[in-house]
């Protein structure tokens, strides 16, 4: 009885946030630890289904970094990032795709069977990510911006959204690999975060969920920022307090509110039904990123 008394007051408590965002779109980016046991795998295609079911139209776009660190391991390849990008060659190419082809098909599959209708495609599919080899530009020792070229990782310019809003008006749920095409036919990698934060500007989503590995954003003491806004994640960003891996995540945030996405959020993918959490609960559970905090 008091389990089934909880129940129906986290139902009453979410009806208000159903009702908001019936009809709206949610870009969620989906990796890392989260994928990789069975509970945090079921709960978040539970999670999809749930949205999916209440009028909510979930894309969701998946990585797969610790899938593919360990496959390049087996294969005798190095992993090495540079500003949270994987460096790629050809070779880790191939297995970036291997592994992400593999992933999408399997999330696909589990989000149908808890009852969904979803579709697995890459960003090669109808090119619906069509994107440029990108460069990173770092500081040398004499303080000069120096070109780094970190291979095969694409900087999407064009999202096909036609393809996206067939596939939603149809009632299914678009499952997204990162893999990117130049207009030479040339296949990249793109960072999933920066793919998912893309494609919510390109459908002027409403939110912009990105599941990570920690809690949220932390500060200079490690305490989780519960709300930032763009401003402050940028000194966060330049005086180092914020890490190499998070800065996509955030950069991404930033990128798609000045593009229109009405809320970008950052949460733990760690913790069952996080996104639910996120999006049915006054509290939260990690960090939104805002362009701006509203006067006191």
């Amino acid at each position: 009885m008091d389990d089934l008394f909880a129940r129906t007051q986290v139902l009453v408590e979410a009806l208000p946030y159903i009702k908001r965002f019936r009809g709206k779109t949610f870009v969620v980016k989906y990796g890392g630890h989260a994928m990789l046991t069975a509970e945090l795998r079921s709960a978040f295609c539970q999670d999809i289904v749930l949205l999916d079911s209440v009028g909510i139209k979930p894309i969701v776009v998946h990585g797969g970094g610790p899938q593919i660190t360990e496959l390049i391991g087996k294969l005798g390849l190095q992993s090495r990032f540079v500003r949270g990008m994987r460096v790629t060659d050809e070779a880790t190419m191939e297995a970036v795709e291997m592994v992400l082809h593999r992933l999408n098909k399997d999330i696909a599959a589990l989000i149908s069977r808890y009852g969904g209708q979803a579709v697995g495609l890459s960003g090669k599919d109808s090119e619906l990510m069509v994107a440029r080899r990108m460069q990173i530009a770092l500081r040398g020792d004499g303080g000069q911006l120096e070109q780094l070229d970190i291979g095969l990782v694409g900087e999407i310019e064009n999202v096909n959204p036609s393809v996206l809003n067939t596939l939603r008006d149809s009632g299914f749920i678009p499952v997204i690999a990162p893999i990117g095409i130049a207009p030479e036919g040339q296949t990249l990698n793109i960072n999933a975060d920066l793919a998912a934060g893309k494609i919510a500007a390109a459908l002027q989503a409403e939110k912009l969920i990105l599941l990570t590995d920690v809690e949220g954003v932390l500060d200079q003491n490690s305490a989780v920022i519960s709300l930032l806004d763009c401003a402050r994640a940028r000194d966060l960003i330049a005086s180092g307090a914020i890490g190499e891996g998070m800065i996509p995540k955030v950069e991404c945030c930033i990128d798609a509110l000045n593009s229109g996405v009405h809320s970008t959020h950052i949460i733990d993918g760690r913790v069952p039904h996080s996104l639910l959490l996120e999006v049915f609960t006054d509290r939260g559970v990690g960090t939104e990123v805002v362009r701006e905090l509203a006067a006191q």
